[in-house]
């Protein structure tokens, strides 16, 4: 019997039966045998050991994981003029404009949020590039891609300003060259991304494989965590025609719901989407109250596997909990960084808890990264003598906010540059202009004695569309101004030269809502069957926008970029002041 005490004393981790083991030691040793016992100790003790129940395993902590996140920077390097409105934190009836944004205060505050997690991530929910100001765009937003490589970005889904210059060239921002036509145009090669685009829902029609990998698989202390990136399905109706030719993009939440069995399949249970699609909520930059918006929809449908979904598009910041699930967006042009975390079950692998808070990127309020300046001033230097070209002065901001017509004060300043630029014989023969509210991307402001630099002119005309005068009959002018309500939920209204006019009814069915006779070019009635000379940009010439009716132009000539046409005005007619508008009007 003596004998059989070391099995049970195995080294089990039970302080209880270790104190236990002890003493039986003690009385096999004899220090405190005793022949009178007659083993009823040894009996006693051995009884005890043999009955008491295993120590519980030790539960494992979860492991902590921090993905920092943003959306829509759309190459602003440099921090926007309008900075963020939020609200007022004295008075939340009311808010406030912070300045913020920019790459050199976006650096420190990314390498601020990652201090003191071992495991962080940085991803991207699209459209870091296009619809980008000068400095970016001039180099075809190479800086960008090395600004946020330079970061450490990880991964990004792509938006559909990745596809403003075609499938071709989204590859080479991934993999580096020389541009195609420009050449090498910055201070040294461009070397590509250093972090990884996903593009789960876009397909190569010929292939019928992705333009990009659909997802990727990180581990966090041996826990595979799976990112998909993905676009929204849209996006063909957003971007140039030739643009998305030869691509397919498919359903959202379907794509997604497709890979969640494979990557079971390889051992993944925590899953997070970046998808380049959002929401409208009526809240603060952190808050969530009343969201609508596609994304809604698009969480309701994704399968119970996805534990968090980053996302973007609409140009909005939020923290929401959509469907049990953690759904958040970082505003836009880089103003906000998003920091979410989460804990994973080391036994499940699975997401446990989830939350995020985004952080405003403050001009002033933190130190800027050194190689971020110098890699901004590297770029300047090459583009700083045509950016800083005097194009003339402005009396007030000009807006591109559109009133209740949808009829925009820089809208109109716009469509008159592009009239003047094709009126001649010469140019076009061009006697009315319409142009893209979407094509309009920031406002020009004021600023000290309002003088305006092409830099200014470039970033509220950023996608350097060429112009294109065509011939149409009234009565297709008529149908591109119906369509502007393609989307009910999201008028397009095209912004319109001086001199022509007309109103519309909200009240009236899809392809009534113009009042034909309301119709009027420089005082007389456009006449169904007369032909009219109309500016417009290749984007709308190509149907972009949805707007299939201006591609039944005839006689097409194209002249100059969009950009160009703005800043030869602004030489022309400065200082310029808000417009009267009434060109368009509205009923009901």
């Amino acid at each position: 019997m003596v004998n059989a005490w070391p099995g049970a004393c195995t080294d089990n981790g039970s302080m209880r039966i270790e104190r236990r083991c002890t003493r039986l030691r003690e009385i096999v040793a004899g220090s405190l045998y005793d022949e009178t016992m007659k083993f009823t100790r040894l009996l006693a003790l051995l009884g005890a050991l043999a009955f008491s129940p295993p120590a519980p395993a030790q539960t494992a902590a979860p492991v902590d994981l921090r993905i920092l996140a943003i959306n829509d920077l759309h190459g602003y390097l440099q921090p926007p003029p309008g900075g963020i409105r939020i609200a007022d934190p004295n008075d939340r009836t009311k808010t406030v404009t912070v300045p913020a944004g920019g790459v050199e205060t976006m650096a420190t505050v990314v390498t601020n949020l990652r201090e003191g997690h071992r495991n962080a991530i940085f991803v991207a929910a699209g459209d870091l590039i296009g619809a980008s100001p000068f400095l970016s765009a001039m180099f075809h937003d190479e800086p960008t891609i090395e600004s946020l490589s330079m970061m450490g970005l990880a991964l990004s889904a792509v938006g559909n300003h990745e596809f403003d210059e075609g499938k071709d060239e989204l590859l080479r921002m991934q993999d580096g060259g020389c541009h195609p036509l420009d050449h090498c145009l910055g201070p040294h090669p461009f070397a590509g991304a250093k972090f990884h685009y996903l593009a789960a829902s876009t397909f190569v029609k010929d292939t019928g494989k992705t333009l990009l990998p659909p997802y990727e698989i990180r581990s966090f202390d041996g826990i595979p965590v799976a990112f998909i990136g993905l676009a929204l399905k849209g996006t063909p109706e957003i971007v140039s025609p030739a643009s998305s030719a030869g691509l397919e993009f498919r359903d959202e939440a379907e794509t997604v719901n497709a890979l969640v069995p494979e990557l079971k399949a390889k051992g993944v249970e925590a899953i997070v989407v970046l998808i380049h699609e959002g929401g409208f909520p009526s809240g603060d930059y952190n808050e969530c109250p009343g969201i609508s918006g596609p994304i809604v929809d698009i969480v309701r449908k994704l399968d119970k596997a996805v534990d968090v979904v980053i996302s973007g598009h609409t140009h909005r910041a939020y923290v929401c909990e959509i469907d049990g699930r953690l759904v958040t967006s970082a505003d836009k042009f880089g103003t906000l960084v998003t920091a979410i975390d989460l804990k994973l079950d080391p036994a499940t692998r699975d997401v446990v808890s989830a939350k995020a808070e985004n952080s405003i990127v403050r001009v002033g309020g933190y130190a800027k990264d050194a190689a971020q300046t110098a890699l901004l001033d590297a770029y300047d230097k090459v583009a700083a003598p045509i950016a800083n070209r005097r194009a003339g002065s402005v009396t007030a901001t000009l807006s591109r906010v559109p009133n209740a017509t949808g009829e925009s004060v820089l809208g109109d300043v716009i469509a008159d540059a592009q009239l003047e630029a094709t009126r001649s014989e010469a140019n076009g023969g061009a006697i009315m202009a319409l142009t893209n509210p979407g094509g309009i991307r920031i406002d020009i402001v004021k600023k000290g004695d309002g003088t305006v630099t092409f830099a200014d002119v470039f970033a509220s005309q950023p996608f350097r569309n060429q112009l294109v005068t065509v011939t149409l009959t009234g009565t297709a002018i008529k149908a591109a101004l119906e369509q502007q309500w393609l989307d009910p939920t999201r008028p397009r209204i095209l912004q319109i030269s001086g001199g022509f006019s007309y109103a519309w009814d909200a009240t009236k069915p899809y392809g009534e809502h113009v009042i034909a006779a309301s119709m009027m070019l420089n005082g007389e009635p456009v006449a169904p069957d007369k032909t009219y000379r109309v500016t417009v940009n290749n984007y709308l010439f190509l149907g972009g926008d949805g707007f299939a009716a201006l591609k039944d132009g005839t006689r097409a000539q194209f002249g100059v970029y969009d950009s160009d046409a703005l800043f030869a005005y602004f030489q022309a007619n400065s200082p310029l002041q808000p417009s009267a508008g009434g060109r368009i009007a509205r009923e009901n």
